[in-house]
């Protein structure tokens, strides 16, 4: 690497660090309650008036870490996705994990197991973004591209299937109205046990998900040279869906369905690091924590009173996005024929 190029990927590490840094503090410092900056910083460390402390501490500050951690969650699954899959539309919920873990929720609030034990709704939710991972990695034999999507979309479909079915069968419309609000994705409400639950799956996920850089960059170069040069595709294939399952599994578990972002951040960033996926993976999942932030502040600060979903803005802000890329492809395509 030269001195160059080497000076350019510093600066930029430097700015996305520095950015999340910034989106986070944004995070917890802002939000519809009127709490000047430094009286919220000291109520973070347990000091000023009791009712900043319980605001800062219980409600902003789980809300800032879990938007930081599901956006770095789906900013790095999206990389490694695109980058197996070799195709630029991969994100993480091609494999299936988001529909069965929303599955495994709904299966909690249709039950009334989430009414009974509120983790109930967490802990079945990561349940079922295992059996999806289970069966995925089943279905996907030696783990071909090809063979991977069409297992994902399969039990995609199936699980979103049945989460309509629940919805359609729901004799209770107030459990009705919470599945469809928790499935539209949401940091509101979130706590200290939420993160405790996450973040050991979510770490391994990471630990898993950056360990196939090297691996990735060779299947660039296709997939028979990569076998040639010693990649064991069944097991890269292993570790691309087991980490996709925890880390992607463990997010859906406690914020809901938040799509696009592990599409949109990928491609934001790959202009900048170059095309060797290996060095896409740490700018992706730094800039999808400042986009998740951001996002989820807007959804505080811009429309304190709409109940507006975080779901909802990030597909408003990923689907336009998606709609050009498949647009330029397709062109792409066309002129190269």
């Amino acid at each position: 690497m030269s001195a160059r190029t080497f000076a350019l990927y510093t600066a930029l590490y430097t700015a996305l660090i520095l950015g999340l840094i910034l989106a986070f503090f944004t995070s917890v410092v802002l939000g519809p309650a009127s709490i000047d900056v430094r009286e919220g910083l000291m109520g973070l460390v347990g000091v000023g008036p009791e009712p900043v402390v319980v605001v800062m501490q219980e409600i902003r500050l789980p809300r800032a870490i879990l938007g930081v951690l599901i956006g770095m969650t789906l900013g790095l699954s999206g990389a490694v996705l695109q980058g197996y899959l070799r195709n630029p539309l991969a994100e993480p919920g091609l494999v299936g994990v988001s529909a069965s873990a929303s599955l495994g929720a709904v299966i909690a609030i249709y039950s009334g197991l989430a009414t009974l034990f509120p983790m109930a709704l967490p802990l079945l939710a990561l349940a079922g973004a295992a059996v999806s991972g289970v069966l995925v990695q089943m279905l996907s034999g030696k783990g071909q591209a090809l063979t991977l999507i069409l297992a994902g979309v399969a039990i995609s479909s199936i699980a979103s299937a049945l989460t309509s079915l629940a919805l359609n069968m729901s004799s209770n419309p107030f459990a009705a109205m919470e599945i469809v609000f928790w499935m539209l994705g949401s940091l509101e409400d979130r706590s200290m046990e939420h993160i405790k639950l996450a973040v050991p799956f979510m770490v391994v996920g990471w630990l898993m998900l950056a360990s196939v850089g090297k691996d990735l960059d060779l299947l660039t170069l296709g997939e028979d040279t990569a076998v040639s040069m010693g990649v064991n595709m069944k097991r890269l294939s292993f570790t691309v869906i087991t980490g996709v399952a925890a880390s992607v599994g463990a997010a859906t578990a406690v914020a809901g369905a938040i799509g696009f972002v592990g599409l949109f951040v990928p491609h934001v960033m790959r202009p900048l690091v170059g095309n060797q996926p290996s060095k896409l993976l740490f700018p992706s999942a730094l800039a999808g924590g400042i986009l998740l932030s951001l996002a989820d502040v807007g959804v505080r600060v811009i429309t304190p009173d709409s109940n507006l979903k975080l779901g909802v803005v990030t597909a408003l802000i990923g689907a336009p996005f998606f709609l050009w890329l498949v647009l330029s492809t397709g062109r792409r395509e066309l002129q190269w024929r």
